[in-house]
């Protein structure tokens, strides 16, 4: 499937057929694929849940507005990233040449040391890249998705042990639809939503 197809075919899917399994290989190429998405200065703050455990996604259900798609999809991740992955910043250069790393890891630290709104909204926009390519790629495999909220995020952190210095962004819920998602109910045209330059 080409890029575009996928982009254009990709909806937000409800149902799933609750007894679909996906392949190890299938699971292993969406995730080893969600590891090429961008992140500011190579940090890879994103961490990525797989939830399997069927007592656990049923618990995740029950506080997650008894949303089906927790425990009926093949694949159940709980997006995350891990805060003060910045301060690990040799270990995303190792294979720079040492004039590279002379430069970036003292910027990173810079850059992130006692911001903390900064780092988090580094993981916010981390785990956004990274859950778009998780379903662009689901999709030209053959898999719906659905991006997911809706839920309450500390009982949630509590139920796969989130330590405190990470936080969660999102669920993604990945499988073989049952049910076509509605029409598209209507999109802003282009003239509304693209800014020549600047708002005045």
């Amino acid at each position: 499937m080409q890029t575009e197809e996928a982009i254009r075919g990709r909806r937000s899917v409800k149902q799933y057929d609750p007894d679909h399994q996906m392949t190890d290989d299938d699971i292993q190429q969406l995730l080893s694929l969600a590891l090429l998405s961008p992140t500011a200065f190579n940090i890879q703050n994103w961490r990525f849940v797989v939830v399997s455990d069927p007592k656990l996604r049923k618990q995740i259900r029950e506080v997650s507005w008894d949303q089906a798609q927790v425990t009926d999809t093949s694949l159940f991740i709980v997006l995350c990233a891990n805060l003060m992955a910045w301060e690990q910043a040799g270990r995303y250069w190792v294979k720079a040449a040492k004039e590279v790393k002379d430069f970036m890891i003292p910027a990173i630290n810079e850059y992130y040391r006692g911001k903390e709104q900064v780092q988090r909204d580094e993981a916010m926009r981390s785990c956004g890249i990274a859950a778009q390519t998780l379903m662009l790629a689901a999709k030209s495999m053959g898999y719906d998705s659905c991006p997911m909220d809706g839920f309450d995020f500390e009982k949630v952190a509590e139920l796969i042990k989130l330590p405190d210095d990470h936080v969660i962004a999102m669920f993604i819920a990945i499988g073989k639809g049952t049910k076509d998602p509605w029409p598209r109910p209507g999109q802003l045209n282009l003239d509304e939503v693209v800014i020549k330059n600047s708002f005045a």
